[in-house]
Formats: C-alpha cells, sequence, structure tokens
C-alpha cells in the first residue's frame, strides 16, 4: 500500500486557483508586508538599542574618578552567617584626599585581603561621593549587546504580532462571508430521499 503525502506548496494564495478567495491573497500581503516590516524594525530597534546603551555605560564610566585612599577600617567576616558563602569582598571605611585637598571619608568595597593602613584605589563621582567601580570591558560590551538583542526583539515580535492579530481578523471575516453564504445555498441542499 503506498502512502499518501501530503506536501505543502509554497505560495499558493499567489497562484492563480479557482479556490482561492480574495482573503487568501490579502493573508498573504499581511504575512509579507508583517515579516519586511518586522525585520527591519527589528534591525533599526537593534541598532538605536545599542547605541543608546553604549551612550549609557560610556557616560556612566566617564563620570567616575579614581581616587588613592587608605583604608581605615574594614567590616570583619567576608562569610555569610546564614549560607556559609564566603565574599571576595566586604564593606570598609576609607580615608581619601579629593581635588580640592579635602581628607574625606566613606564607606566602599574592598577585598577581603586588604588591611587597615593599607592603600587602595577608590572611585567617586563629580561630587566627590564615593561609587562603585566603573564596569569593565566584558560587563559593557554585554550590557550593550543585551540591550540592542532586546530591543530588536521586542521591536520584531511587537510587529510580528500585529500582523498575527491583523491575519486573524481578515480570516474571521472571510469566515463570516462563507457562513453567510452557506446559509443562502446550504438550504437548496435537503434530503431528495424518501
Amino acid at each position: 500500500m503506498r502512502k499518501l503525502r501530503r506536501g505543502k506548496v509554497l505560495g499558493w494564495r499567489w497562484r492563480r486557483n479557482p479556490l482561492r478567495r480574495p482573503s487568501d491573497v490579502v493573508e498573504a500581503w499581511i504575512v509579507l508586508v508583517a515579516w519586511t516590516v518586522a525585520i527591519a524594525g527589528a534591525v533599526v530597534a537593534g541598532v538605536i538599542g545599542s547605541q543608546i546603551a553604549h551612550r549609557a555605560v560610556e557616560h556612566d564610566r566617564a563620570g567616575r574618578l579614581p581616587v588613592s585612599a587608605v583604608l581605615v577600617k574594614a567590616v570583619p567576616g567576608g562569610r555569610d552567617l546564614v549560607t556559609g558563602f564566603k565574599y571576595d569582598r566586604v564593606r570598609a571605611t576609607v580615608r581619601w584626599t579629593d581635588a580640592k585637598g579635602i581628607t574625606r571619608t566613606g564607606v566602599t568595597d574592598v577585598r577581603t585581603t586588604v588591611k587597615p593602613g593599607s592603600a587602595l584605589t577608590a572611585w567617586t563621582d563629580g561630587r566627590g561621593r564615593l561609587v562603585a567601580a566603573p564596569m569593565n570591558t566584558a560587563e559593557a560590551t554585554t550590557r550593550v549587546i543585551l540591550a540592542g538583542t532586546g530591543a530588536a526583539l521586542t521591536a520584531g515580535l511587537t510587529v510580528l504580532g500585529a500582523g498575527c492579530l491583523v491575519r486573524l481578523r481578515v480570516q474571521r471575516r472571510a469566515t463570516e462571508q462563507w457562513g453567510a453564504e452557506w446559509e443562502r445555498v446550504g438550504g437548496r441542499w435537503g434530503h431528495t430521499t424518501g
């Protein structure tokens, strides 16, 4: 016994066919336009999103200035009492002299191996407040890539979703028209036996 294989015919909505409805052509155009706009929009949104993220990372990096500081006092520990997880950084009090010559103290993260009285590099913002160290190149690159990818996916999926909704509306309208036509013609097909 031969197996009957049903194959998909590409572009069947575009070919001349007596069974093709006008709604099939409209659906084909909707799919084509939705995919084209989704791909183009995703590329544009991805590029713009990554550029915005890159500017934000560069602005953040430019606003952090390194200062030479001395460790005054470290918080003991480095190990979480509940989980037992060992941390490589702890909060500590440091002292530094700002650009105006004023000696300041503040709390920042330091490695657990640094002893009180040791010199270290701390990071300040434009106002002289302690801030976290700037992102390294790998972290910045990852953030830019994720922002661009997220923007591209959001834009592309939004356009495809809108295209799908429009296509469903066209299908519903075609089904309603088919139902109305069936109501007109279907009554003539009664049982003729008997």
